[in-house]
């Protein structure tokens, strides 16, 4: 029986690792420590589908994955069309790996093998940056601003919700700042992408600089 009080939100993790022995044990690691694993992906074309069906908080991504294209290429996707934070896992730690990884800007790094301790406290660290550096130079936005641009408008709840998904928090801080439940917050993120006509969480955020006029 699951005793979890609905308003305790679990950050939810996609593990993408193509080797189901460290993607499992990994799980382990997550599922002891009150995580939720919203998917474990073996290859890129993998991670892609589950990055968009799963919706997670945060990914854990093996550099090294079989295939054409590894996981620094999913990386890059990540940064640059999901916009949520990602740590790159590796066995290989060398100069030309590190400076290709660097260019996707992940928020966390992790060289196999690693303790579980050492993947807990780079996730907890990897949320927070993510947070900070989302938040930075950001223009507050504007309820009526935003509205005047919209053919059916933001509920003042959902422009709450709006607003925290713009400062860069997860689902997890948003729920417990609202002191909502994790259903209600998926109601309002639902229908606040509805209305932005947006399906993910970067083409949101993109759709409320526009409609603030930020470039």
């Amino acid at each position: 029986m699951n005793t979890m009080n609905e308003f305790n939100y679990k950050v939810r993790v996609l593990i993408v690792e193509d080797e189901p022995l460290i993607a499992e044990n990994i799980a382990m690691y997550l599922n002891n420590h009150d995580y939720e694993v919203a998917g474990i992906a073996y290859d890129y074309e993998d991670g892609i589908l589950k990055l968009e069906n799963e919706k997670p908080d945060i990914v854990l991504l093996d550099i090294n994955l079989d295939g054409k294209l590894d996981g620094i290429d999913l990386g890059k996707y990540i940064h640059e069309k999901i916009m949520i934070p990602f740590v790159f896992l590796s066995s290989y730690s060398d100069k030309n790996t590190l400076e290709r990884a660097t260019k996707v800007q992940p928020s966390g790094y992790l060289v196999k093998p690693f303790h579980e301790k050492s993947l807990l406290t780079t996730l907890e660290i990897s949320l927070a940056n993510f947070a900070i550096h989302t938040n930075q130079n950001l223009e507050e936005l504007n309820f009526q601003k935003i509205n005047t641009g919209l053919a059916s408008p933001l509920s003042q709840r959902e422009f709450e919700v709006m607003q925290l998904i713009y400062a860069g928090k997860t689902n997890q801080q948003i729920a417990q700042d609202l002191f909502i439940s994790v259903n209600t917050l998926k109601r309002h993120i639902n229908n606040s992408y509805m209305r932005l006509e947006v399906n993910f969480r970067t083409s949101a955020i993109k759709k409320l600089r526009e409609l603030m006029c930020i470039k």
